[in-house]
């Protein structure tokens, strides 16, 4: 699977975790030059708190565009040190 945003490639994986539609993506096959901090988090009931990234390509921004959850809850703990992609991020094979 590939996630692409303006014409980069943010990751590529043959092993993504799709929970709720979203692949998730392991932290080891995301291209981290792309990737800024956000400040911005959220709270799942089952999964926990998630952290966001802004994805910056070619001068533009899409922000909070990738999540992830750095202490996933119990039930959760497959998508520990994994990312995931919204916001226009083309999810393809």
């Amino acid at each position: 699977m590939k996630a692409i945003w303006n014409g980069a490639i943010l990751a590529q994986s043959d092993d993504t975790i799709v929970v709720e539609g979203n692949h998730y993506f392991p932290s080891d096959s995301v291209h981290s030059e792309y990737f800024k901090p956000s400040s911005s988090t959220s709270v799942c009931p089952w999964k926990g708190r998630a952290s966001y990234y802004h994805i910056h390509v070619g001068g533009k921004t899409n922000e909070d565009a990738a999540w992830y959850y750095p202490e996933p809850k119990e039930k959760a703990e497959m998508i520990k040190n994994r990312l995931a992609f919204w916001k226009g991020v083309e999810i393809t094979p």
